[in-house]
């Protein structure tokens, strides 16, 4: 099983890439057990979600 610094590592390279099979297993099962590491990816999911709405990084809203 994963460690929680490792797991962190999945989770981060994760936003830049897909992870293979085994990481993905691996990380979904350490998940699965860990309160810290699920609150951890729920925030790196919230900072994501944001960024990608601000305002002032959007592609559809920047002036030409």
């Amino acid at each position: 099983m994963l460690n929680c610094r490792r797991a962190s590592e999945l989770v981060s390279l994760a936003e830049d890439r897909k992870l293979g099979w085994v990481d993905r297993w691996r990380l979904r099962a350490h998940l699965g057990v860990c309160e810290g590491c699920r609150q951890f990816k729920a925030q790196m999911d919230f900072l994501r979600e944001a960024i990608r709405r601000h305002p002032a990084l959007r592609e559809d809203t920047k002036e030409s």
